[in-house]
């Protein structure tokens, strides 16, 4: 199977560095489009807006220089067929079932998470969820 649409879901952590790396590979190989995605988690601002009404702003303007930064090391790489994506709401559903689906994502590349088993039950994983609800094959890096 040759993949032609790849979504890297990219934050700016560790394990999200070692998914675009993943993904600059497998990219290459199939010559597939890369859609770089970010997901303003803005739940996680939404209380503390009231009070500080520039956070937003803030985390699109540290979204805008994060897929800038990442557009630049893919085109170093090679890849030159990219999208950058950048959504708000929860990474656990707009990833698998919005980016995924808008882009006709063939693979969903996410890098594993850090948490343990205490903070995954009660709350889950990303690239937990997303390998739930995709609809298309996941990679999630280690």
């Amino acid at each position: 199977m040759e993949y032609k649409n790849i979504v890297v879901a990219v934050d700016g952590s560790e394990a999200a560095e070692k998914a675009f790396q993943k993904s600059l590979d497998i990219a290459k190989r199939n010559h597939a489009r890369l859609i770089l995605a970010h997901v303003v988690d803005s739940r996680t601002f939404a209380t503390a807006e009231a009070y500080d009404r520039t956070l937003s702003e803030r985390a699109e303007e540290y979204a805008k220089e994060l897929l800038d930064s990442y557009v630049e090391n893919a085109k170093t790489a090679g890849v030159n067929d990219l999208v950058r994506c950048i959504e708000y709401g929860s990474p656990k559903v707009k990833i698998a079932k919005d980016i995924a689906r808008n882009f006709k994502a063939d693979l969903i590349i996410c890098g594993a998470t850090g948490m343990n088993a205490v903070e995954r039950f009660l709350i889950g994983s990303v690239s937990e969820s997303i390998t739930r609800y995709a609809s298309c094959d996941v990679l999630v890096v280690r």
